[in-house]
């Protein structure tokens, strides 16, 4: 085929037009950032979701893209390939990734307090009255390698047992999570809101161990535990920092906006579906567990100090090697947001 020099002008002059317009849709449209979350439907995780909801991404000139994974290990390893530029999941990951040469770091804490809840089948209530008399008994947990099976093999530990006194079995979180007690697959498993409330409403389970608030939490391990997070591999952080302090911004006013607001006007503004056919319960699970929220983002004191000693009881690499606390964590955009929030009232 022979293609003319008019042809070509012709198509060189389409080609421009066509680039010009690529271009000047970047700049008209901000790259889209793939958020994964552990679980959106998880109460623990909801102000990722309420940011979206509210429209503070949008108010900030972010395109999010919210994506949900079964549990945070999956999120933390797809992170790690590059699936994504951010995962809304548990700060103790940020620790246990560094014993192994890999960096990312919580740049907006969501909560103080890891609200889970270790369950007890109502079959097995009265056998297993405490962490001790986990012994011999199969525990659920989201995945192997989650922060659930962290703290289910930490309370353990701290009540005299050593691994192999009993079986972890992943089970995920919600229908799943409950069906595995209904089949008797687990005897005491450890879940969030709102699966909490709907099994102790279904008479299915009891509470065992409440980490729900950070009173019950320090009570429970010893210190303050923050938990849920927005981490980021460093790397991407070194080169980001625009968005980096953009998507604080959004957070950061999330949190501000759940201090202020009660469980039921929280709870007006997510997906329906996420009650599960029970709104009230919902709101009440919600209520029993605020207080986990930080309300403003800032990690609490004294905080991954906790993590490190929970985590670095049972895991050999962090008994062996010096973690540098500073570089799982940063606070820089989280106070730069809380003085622009400050100064507008």
């Amino acid at each position: 085929m022979k293609i003319s020099i008019d042809s070509c002008r012709h198509l060189f002059g389409a080609a421009f037009i066509g680039g010009a317009m690529v271009l000047g849709a970047g700049v008209a449209h901000a790259e889209k950032l793939t958020v994964i979350v552990g679980g959106m439907e998880k109460q623990i995780y909801l102000p990722a979701v309420l940011t979206e909801k509210l429209g503070y991404f949008k108010d900030e000139g972010l395109d999010v893209e919210l994506i949900n994974s079964r549990a945070g290990v999956d999120a933390e390893n797809e992170l790690l390939a590059g699936a994504a530029q951010a995962v809304v999941g548990f700060y103790d990951h940020t620790i246990d990734l560094q014993s192994k040469g890999k960096f990312i770091q919580s740049i907006v804490q969501f909560s103080q307090a890891p609200g889970e809840v270790e369950l007890v089948s109502s079959k097995y209530a009265d056998q297993i009255k405490s962490p001790g008399d986990f012994k011999g008994h199969t525990l659920g947990v989201t995945g192997l390698g989650s922060s659930t099976d962290f703290l289910t093999q930490y309370l353990a530990m701290r009540n005299g047992l050593k691994q192999g006194d009993y079986t972890l079995l992943p089970v995920g979180a919600g229908n799943t999570f409950i069906a595995a007690f209904k089949q008797d697959a687990v005897q005491a498993g450890m879940t969030t809101e709102p699966t909490v409330a709907n099994m102790l409403k279904s008479g299915d389970a009891k509470v065992l161990v409440d980490m729900r608030t950070p009173d019950k939490t320090i009570e429970a391990l010893g210190g303050p535990y923050p938990a849920a997070s927005f981490y980021v591999q460093s790397a991407w952080l070194e080169t980001h920092k625009e968005d980096a302090q953009k998507l604080a911004n959004a957070l950061v006013k999330t949190m501000r906006y759940i201090a202020s607001h009660s469980g039921e006007e929280i709870a007006d503004q997510m997906p329906k579906d996420y009650y599960v056919g029970d709104k009230d319960l919902y709101v009440k699970g919600l209520a029993e567990g605020k207080a986990q929220y930080t309300p403003d983002g800032r990690m609490p004191k004294d905080g991954p100090e906790t993590v490190l000693k929970v985590l670095a009881t049972f895991k050999k690499p962090l008994q062996e090697k010096q973690v540098d606390l500073s570089k799982t964590f940063t606070t820089e955009f989280v106070d730069k947001a809380n003085a622009t929030l400050d100064a507008a009232k």
